[in-house]
């Protein structure tokens, strides 16, 4: 579900800052030959993720969900000299191409890649996170959230992605609900009612939640 018309979209695209040229590479390369290229962050949202970073600062990163590792490099652009970001995936057939991304980034070293499950491997990391970014399966949104929101510091924020769900979080189309559909609207009902957090919606590409830890 496209929320603006594509010549909006493309004007909105050509006045945002360029993706450097290994971002760049990763988007096409992602587009030429890995499954579900759609799952990548992309040129707009990527710099949002990167100017969201920018200005927290983070010492601390967690995403769920690496994919072809663009949103971390995104995020990794605002992270502090000493800073590490964890990120954590299942697939195991991108591992090499990611951890080939992340050598080439100059960020190498502060790049941890976990492979498994998240929600068996992040309660083993040792740390206090600035910025949570979640971009993985929709059925565990949910687990997600609870299972890190104790394990961001005060000021801190958690970032959701597809929260829209194309389209499908809408009343007009809950006659037929599918398992990630619920999940997605159970865990944007669970973020806006916990009063742990102040919380914004934003209508950039599926869907953006971010929530600031109080």
């Amino acid at each position: 579900m496209e929320f603006i018309n594509e010549d909006l979209l493309r004007y909105s695209e050509e006045h945002t800052s360029p993706e450097s040229e290994l971002l760049h590479k990763i988007n096409r390369q992602t587009h030429l030959s890995v499954l579900k290229p759609r799952m990548l962050s992309g040129h707009q949202q990527g710099r949002l993720l990167s100017m969201f970073s920018k200005m927290i600062r983070p010492q601390q990163i967690l995403e769920i969900g690496t994919y072809t590792g663009y949103s971390a490099l995104c995020m990794a652009e605002g992270l502090q000299p000493g800073g590490t970001l964890h990120t954590v995936d299942k697939n195991e057939e991108l591992e090499d191409r990611v951890r080939g991304y992340f050598d080439e980034s100059g960020w190498g070293p502060q790049l941890k890649l976990y492979m498994g499950n998240a929600l068996e491997i992040v309660p083993t990391i040792d740390a206090v996170f600035d910025l949570v970014f979640i971009d993985a399966d929709k059925i565990n949104y949910t687990h997600y959230y609870d299972m890190v929101i104790d394990k961001v510091r005060s000021g801190g924020y958690i970032i959701a992605d597809n929260v829209l769900w194309s389209g499908k979080v809408l009343e007009k189309y809950r006659k037929k609900l599918d398992e990630d559909t619920k999940a997605v609207i159970d865990f944007n009902r669970k973020v806006h009612q916990d009063p742990r957090v102040e919380n914004i919606l934003l209508p950039v590409r599926d869907g953006l939640l971010i929530a600031r830890k109080i």
